[in-house]
Order: structure tokens, then sequence, then C-alpha cells
């Protein structure tokens, strides 16, 4: 299992955009995957899920990846968060 905390760094928080570029990236990877903030888990190939966690500007939110490609999963998510979902131009997580 690979746990990596990340944070919410795009102005708009995580809505309908970000959770359908999460879901169609973790989709590619047979591991599970999963959202952690704060009691709050979410299975994160689920949109409905994500969307609901109603993460915010300047969330923590702990990626969680069992399986065999867990690793890559992270990795790429983290880029994801880095990168403000590719809505803003600056980024730093």
């Amino acid at each position: 299992m690979v746990e990596r905390v990340v944070k919410v760094i795009n102005r708009a928080g995580i809505h309908a955009r970000p959770s359908s570029m999460l879901v169609k990236l973790t989709k590619d990877f047979k591991s599970s995957v999963h959202f952690e903030q704060g009691e709050n888990r979410i299975n994160a190939k689920s949109i409905l899920g994500i969307i609901t966690l109603g993460a915010s500007y300047n969330s923590e939110i702990k990626i969680i990846a069992e399986g065999e490609d867990e690793q890559e999963a992270v990795e790429r998510l983290v880029r994801l968060f880095r990168s403000k979902f590719e809505e803003e131009e600056d980024s730093d997580c």
C-alpha cells in the first residue's frame, strides 16, 4: 500500500472537471485507489464520491493506492494535483 498527502492548490477546489480528470486517470490503474479527507474515505474511481468529498482550496487529501501499480498511480495523481488540474499556471504542492 502506498499513501501520500496532497493539498488542493487550485483556487476552485475539486469541482466537476477535476473530478472527471481524477476518475479518468484512476480508471487506468488496476490498483484500488481511495481518497481520504478527515473521516471520509471514498473510491477515487467514482466521480460522485469525489464530488461529495467537497475538497476546496487548501484542503488536504490522502491518496491511498493498493495493488500491482500502486506506486505509479500515486505518483501520477500527485502530478495532477500539482498541475492544479491544468487550470492555473503556477504549481506548488
